[in-house]
């Protein structure tokens, strides 16, 4: 349905989360918020899913929250919003599928949290992002407070919080908030061309790792060196793994 706040769909082993509120710049709902917590209880569980992209239709990925649905009763309102984003939040970092932001226009408040949160972002070139909490005299939501300083540090995560200085993809890029900024005719087909690179590896692999390396900032080495261990003889113990060494193996007879 084009009228949805939420648009899914599917490219073969992708999934394309698309939000859908164009007049507004995509801005966060209560119905938008409880879409997206909706497709990510049906993709977690789906193992025919291998990539989660999300994305924005219109002009911009995501321009915060809806604050005019908000000004009339603000505590009761964003209470109906908050709960399932954060829910949607806490999904999308646990599902095993590898999480894509594709970002462009712009990215305030919520959808800057949307796009911290996710395992990989990439945006096109002249992409405004801003942390916009500050400009309406609040905190933050979204996760953005777990994830900002594990990408930035405490000192340039505080920075970015709390003066809340818009700036561009080139900048995310630098601060390490971006994994790549392509031209912006070009987005499409970079996200694309990504998620399926991701979709081809082994699907356990990328859930192992993905796991290990978001729990290893709470776990002490001890027990990271046993997760570790135990994701390694999971993957071993599949047929996918010594097919993987033989064809390994192919390529360097041919090279």
């Amino acid at each position: 349905m084009t009228d949805s706040p939420l648009l899914v769909e599917r490219s073969g082993a992708v999934a394309h989360l698309r939000f859908n509120r164009p007049d507004v710049l995509n801005a966060l709902s209560v119905d938008l918020a409880h879409a997206l917590l909706e497709a990510c209880q049906s993709l977690a569980g789906d193992s025919a899913v291998r990539v989660v992209v999300l994305s924005g239709n219109g002009r911009a990925f995501m321009a915060g929250g809806d604050l005019a649905a908000m000004r009339a009763a603000p505590v009761e309102a964003a209470d109906a919003l908050i709960r399932p984003l954060h829910q949607a939040v806490q999904l999308l970092a646990e599902m095993p599928q590898p999480v894509l932001a594709s970002v462009h226009g712009a990215a305030a408040g919520a959808g800057m949290s949307l796009v911290l949160g996710a395992d990989l972002a990439i945006a096109a070139e002249g992409t405004r992002f801003s942390f916009a909490y500050t400009d309406i005299a609040t905190s933050c939501d979204g996760g953005a407070s777990w994830a900002l300083p594990r990408l930035l540090g405490l000192r340039q995560a505080l920075e970015v919080a709390l003066l809340a200085e818009p700036f561009d993809a080139a900048e995310a890029l630098r601060l390490g908030l971006l994994n790549r900024v392509v031209a912006a005719e070009k987005l499409a087909e970079a996200t694309l061309e990504l998620a399926e690179r991701l979709a081809g590896r082994a699907p356990h692999a990328l859930a192992n790792l993905k796991r290990l390396l978001r729990q290893s900032l709470q776990q002490p080495l001890a027990e990271q060196l046993a997760a570790e261990y135990q994701g390694f003889l999971d993957c071993a113990g599949r047929p996918e793994f010594v097919t993987a060494i033989d064809a390994f193996y192919a390529r360097r007879k041919r090279g």
